[in-house]
């Protein structure tokens, strides 16, 4: 590992919690259905991978499958998240966005996108254009660490 790669991951290790901090915090000023930054996870999820099953969410959160199913019944009592059987295999029961978390989850994303773009409003057109190239190379770095679904 050369000098500057050493270098920018501990930038990385720097800033990264810095953003997160910002999104939790926007998250929580625009509370509009209470979520929390795991809901917000966990939605986001299944909205890019619909008919998840618990486990693959389990896998993707990092959590411990009591916990996740303890956050799912509750967001499926408020009506954000619906359990059905897998249309490709009726043993399997697979999760999904129900309309209003659909709506829930887009208003939640758009406060927080609001902010960020506030955050960054100051940028140059270069610099904004080179932050998008260096997360385009973190995305590509990070992305087979993303776990998909499989069909069962």
């Amino acid at each position: 590992m050369d000098s500057s790669s050493t270098e920018c991951a501990g930038e990385l290790l720097d800033v990264v919690p810095m953003v997160m901090r910002s999104i939790r915090t926007e998250m929580s000023r625009h509370r509009i259905t209470g979520l929390s930054v795991v809901q917000f996870r966990t939605m986001r999820f299944l909205q890019h991978h619909p008919e998840t099953s618990l486990i693959d969410l389990t896998e993707h959160l990092g959590l411990t499958p009591p916990s996740v199913s303890k956050m799912i019944d509750g967001l499926v009592a408020r009506d954000l998240v619906v359990r059905q059987n897998s249309s490709h295999d009726r043993r399997r029961i697979a999760l999904r966005l129900s309309p209003q978390g659909e709506e829930s989850l887009d208003l939640a994303r758009r406060a927080t996108l609001e902010s960020l773009i506030a955050k960054i409003s100051s940028f140059t057109l270069s610099d904004c254009e080179a932050l998008c190239r260096s997360l385009n190379l973190l995305k590509d770095a990070f992305s087979d660490e993303v776990i998909i679904p499989e069909e069962k």
